[in-house]
């Protein structure tokens, strides 16, 4: 029983071991997404937020919800 508790727990090593390098193969690659996404993000809530009148609160909240849910759309992968 203990060598088998020994065999997972060296897996798992192995296993965060190999998930740790995959991370730092493209970390550039990932900022770069992320800056992307952000720019996106922002110029979609610019667009939004420049048709609402007066800035009121309800129409920037609608704003937000929306271009969020296109970031994560795009992050997923999936279309709304």
């Amino acid at each position: 029983m203990a060598n088998k508790i020994v065999a997972v727990f060296l897996m798992c090593v192995v296993l965060a071991a190999v998930a740790n390098v995959q991370a730092r193969v493209h970390p550039v690659g990932r900022e770069l997404t992320a800056v992307a996404a952000e720019a996106k993000f922002r110029s979609c809530f610019t667009n939004c937020e420049s048709e609402c009148p007066l800035g009121e609160y309800n129409c920037e909240m609608k704003c937000d919800s929306e271009c969020s849910a296109k970031e994560f759309a795009d992050k997923l992968q999936i279309k709304i």
